[in-house]
C-alpha cells in the first residue's frame, strides 16, 4: 500500500513547500500532491508534524563509522555497520571509501561492495578508491608504502564494480594521461587528490577524463598568484565538482566561500571523509597499525597530519548554514542533490520528484536528523 508523507515543509526543485503530500509506493516515489487529491486518501498516512523533508544525504567519502574503517574489515558487515551509523546523520546514500592500500586489500573492498549492492545493504552506492596512485608529497595520513601506478590488470581491477558507482581519487601528475583515459572509459568517476601536481599537469588530467576534486584545499598544491596550483585549476575549471570538508578544521570558512563564489552553482558539493569514531562511542581506532583517537572532533595522526574527520553529514549541513552563510535549501542540496550529479546517478537519487528513489531525511526545527528513509523505509 502507498504511504502519504503529509505536513511536512518539503524540498522540491523550486524550494521548500508546505502545501504538499509525498506519495510513496514501494522504493520509489510516486508523485507530489496537493493535499486535496483523492489519491492521499488511498494511501498510509504519516504525519511529519511540520519538519522539514530532504532528500536524503548523499556521502562520496566515508572511510567508516560505527567503531568501523573499511580498510580494516573490508566485508559486507563492514558495510551494513558503517552505513548504519552514518544513517542516524540523515546520510541514505555513500561510497564506502578504501584509502591507499594493497592489491588483496582493494581486490576484497570491491568484492564486498558488490555483495553488500546484490544483498540489498541500505545505503552502498559503490566504492570510492582514495589512491593508492596519489603524490608522495600531498600524502596527508596515507601510507607511501602502498602507492604505486596502476597496470593494466589494476585498472581493469579498479573499474571491476559492475553494479554501482566507482570513484577513483588520484593524483594526475603520477598516472599517465592514457591511464587516466582508460579509467574513464572503463566507467570510473576520476577526482584529483591527494597531488602535488602543478596548473599545467591539473589541466592535461581534466582534459584527459578527470571531472572533480577530492576534499578541495587539502592536500593538494594551493592557489598562489604566480602558481595557481591545483586549488587554482579546480576553481577556474566550470565543468568539474568540488567535494569540501565543512568541519572548521579542514578548510576556513572563507576559503570555501571563495570556492562557492567562484564554481558555478551545483559544483561544490559536501563530503565528510568520516572516519570510525562517527556513530561509535569509542573515539579510537587504528590505521596502518598507528592507534588515532578523534579529540573534540577532529582527528590527527601522531605526525600532526589530518586523518580524515569525524564529521557526519547532518553537521555538515548545519555547518553550511550556520559557518558559510547558505540557506537550508541550498545546503540540503549540496549534501544530496550535487553528490549525486556528481556521481551520474542525477535521474534517480539526490530530489524529491516523481520517479527518484525515496530516500529522506526529516530535520527538525534545530536541524537535527529526526527520521530517514531508504528505499521506503522508514529506520
Amino acid at each position: 500500500m502507498a504511504t502519504a508523507l503529509i505536513n511536512g515543509r518539503v524540498l522540491t526543485g523550486q524550494g521548500f513547500r508546505d502545501d504538499l503530500v509525498v506519495l510513496i509506493d514501494g522504493d520509489r516515489i510516486v508523485d507530489l500532491l496537493p493535499r486535496d487529491d483523492l489519491r492521499i486518501g488511498e494511501a498510509t498516512p504519516h504525519d511529519l508534524r511540520g519538519a522539514w523533508l530532504l532528500p536524503g544525504f548523499i556521502d562520496a567519502q566515508v572511510n567508516g563509522g560505527g567503531g568501523v574503517l573499511f580498510n580494516n574489515t573490508p566485508d559486507v558487515d563492514a558495510l551494513r555497520r558503517i552505513g548504519q551509523a552514518h544513517r542516524r546523520f540523515g546520510t541514505t546514500g555513500y561510497l564506502p571509501t578504501l584509502i591507499s592500500d594493497d592489491l588483496a586489500v582493494m581486490r576484497k573492498a570491491i568484492g564486498a561492495t558488490r555483495e553488500a549492492i546484490e544483498q540489498g545493504v541500505p545505503g552502498v552506492l559503490g566504492i570510492h578508491l582514495e589512491g593508492p596512485y596519489i603524490a608522495p608529497a600531498r600524502k596527508g595520513t596515507h601510507d607511501p608504502a602502498k602507492f604505486r601506478a596502476p597496470d593494466a590488470q589494476e585498472i581493469e581491477l579498479a573499474t571491476s564494480l559492475d553494479n554501482g558507482c566507482t570513484l577513483i581519487t588520484l593524483a594526475p601528475e603520477q598516472v599517465p594521461l592514457d591511464d587516466i583515459r582508460a579509467l574513464v572509459e572503463r566507467g570510473a568517476i576520476v577526482a584529483a587528490g591527494h597531488t602535488a601536481g602543478s596548473y599545467e599537469q591539473i589541466r592535461a588530467g581534466l582534459d584527459a577524463g578527470v571531472s572533480g576534486f577530492t576534499h578541495l584545499y587539502n592536500a593538494m598544491t594551493p592557489l598562489q598568484g604566480r602558481e595557481p596550483g591545483v586549488v587554482g585549476a579546480a576553481l577556474e575549471d566550470r565543468n568539474s565538482w568540488c567535494g569540501v570538508i565543512v568541519d572548521g578544521v579542514h578548510v576556513h570558512p572563507a576559503s570555501l566561500r571563495v570556492a562557492l563564489a567562484a564554481k558555478p552553482r551545483g559544483k561544490v558539493f559536501l563530503v565528510t571523509d568520516a572516519m570510525p569514531p562517527v556513530g561509535a562511542d569509542d573515539p579510537s581506532y587504528e590505521l596502518y597499525g598507528e592507534i588515532i583517537t578523534a579529540r573534540d572532533g577532529v582527528v590527527r595522526n601522531a605526525a600532526g597530519s589530518l586523518a580524515g574527520s569525524a564529521l557526519d553529514m547532518a553537521s555538515a549541513v548545519r555547518n553550511t548554514v550556520g559557518m558559510l552563510g547558505l540557506p537550508l535549501e541550498e545546503a540540503a542540496r549540496m549534501a544530496s542533490t550535487y553528490p549525486a550529479e556528481f556521481l551520474g546517478l542525477g535521474d534517480s537519487h539526490g530530489r524529491i520528484a516523481a520517479g527518484y528513489h525515496a530516500d529522506f531525511v526529516v530535520l527538525d526545527a534545530a536541524l537535527q536528523v529526526v527520521a530517514t528513509w531508504i528505499g521506503g523505509r522508514p529506520d
